[in-house]
């Protein structure tokens, strides 16, 4: 695998939009901010509770980012998850994708959060307002 250029954060804390600082050869840049709905499986939530192996988590992370430079060529990813209480209207996840055209900006961040959805060792548990809660489950399913 080449270098990556990459920077990714798992945290309890909300996420930030980073700086709009990007590689100089970049012509592209795709922000993509996955946020908790109001609505999980047609029932009312109060956000979601977010649980990780982390540093199975951040590993696998880093795997996707480098995978998806080479993959994509892209030049850059920023790659964040929240993990704990995300309430409803808030973002769980930020993703960043640089490349010199954006086809491969766009084509990039589709393919790392579908892989994400399916190698990363995140799991969620909706909070209902009506219910107590229910069991965790893999993110994305």
């Amino acid at each position: 695998m080449a270098i990556s250029n990459s920077l990714i954060l798992i945290t309890h804390a909300p996420l930030l939009p980073p700086p709009n600082e990007w590689e100089t050869a970049a012509g592209a840049v795709v922000d993509f901010w996955g946020v908790v709905r109001a609505l999980e499986d047609g029932r009312e939530i109060s956000g979601i509770e977010y649980e990780a192996h982390e540093q199975m988590a951040r590993h696998q992370m880093e795997i996707l980012a480098t995978q998806a430079q080479e993959k994509f060529s892209l030049e850059a990813v920023i790659l964040q998850h929240r993990i704990g209480f995300v309430a409803t209207g808030e973002a769980s996840l930020f993703l960043r994708s640089t490349s010199r055209h954006r086809a491969a900006a766009f084509a990039g961040s589709e393919w790392i959060i579908a892989e994400l959805k399916k190698r990363v060792p995140i799991w969620k548990r909706p909070l209902f307002v009506r219910q107590e809660e229910a069991p965790p489950r893999v993110v994305g399913r």
